[in-house]
């Protein structure tokens, strides 16, 4: 394992899939390609109880990778299922709620700022991390250009780490590294890649050990 410390990171989010063996099995290919931050498990408009299920199953999986699990949104899911964190995209009155409650022993992070003004106030309210783009929205190859000017913006001038969207081609977490976000998170790019979801994940680890801006400690 190289020193990925000091260069942004890999997150994965879990992509949508009715067969939840096949869920964890691309999970688990995936988190053994390498270094893995965390992983984001977004519900996808299944009821609490059949996602509850899910994520009994899919945080054993990741925490065993040494990755922190996050669970999009539900809070007391998050605690049934004992996560690592909640990664919330409501209103900055839930997510300031859910920092009150849950930090430090769980990450609280924040999606859904769309521009910088949004950016700064879910900033003051002080979460884990922000994060630029939807989870969902690596539609194209590259990473979009907007998250993308959103993380070189925040990561030259605020100390919370940001979690930047790529798109659906792997080479697109490098154009997110160059930002100077802490880290990238993908998807499809790693989930519907014929190549396999573990090939992929040690490729853009290797690219990244090699061409990502290092941070300054």
């Amino acid at each position: 394992m190289t020193g990925s410390e000091d260069r942004c990171r890999l997150v994965l989010i879990v992509p949508d899939y009715d067969d939840a063996a096949r869920q964890a099995k691309e999970l688990e290919e995936a988190l053994s390609g390498g270094d893995v931050a965390s992983v984001i498990l977004p519900q996808y408009g299944l009821d609490d109880q059949a996602f509850q299920k899910r994520a009994e199953t899919l945080v054993p999986i990741i925490q065993a990778a040494g990755a922190a699990a996050l669970i999009a949104g539900d809070s007391r899911v998050a605690g049934r299922v004992k996560a690592d964190g909640l990664h919330m995209a409501g209103s900055p009155a839930e997510l300031e709620e859910a920092i009150e409650k849950f930090v430090p022993k769980l990450i609280v992070g924040a999606g859904g700022a769309a521009d910088r003004h949004q950016a700064l106030e879910i900033g003051e309210l002080r979460p884990d991390y922000i994060f630029f783009g939807k989870l969902d929205g690596d539609i194209k190859p590259e990473a979009h250009p907007k998250n993308l000017a959103l993380g070189e913006w925040w990561a030259s001038m605020v100390e919370i780490p940001c979690i930047v969207v790529g798109g659906n081609d792997p080479a697109s977490a490098l154009a997110v590294a160059e930002t100077g976000a802490e880290f990238v998170a993908l998807r499809a790019a790693v989930f519907d890649n014929p190549r396999g979801a573990g090939a992929v994940v040690a490729e853009v680890n290797a690219t990244l050990d090699e061409k990502a801006p290092r941070f300054e400690a």
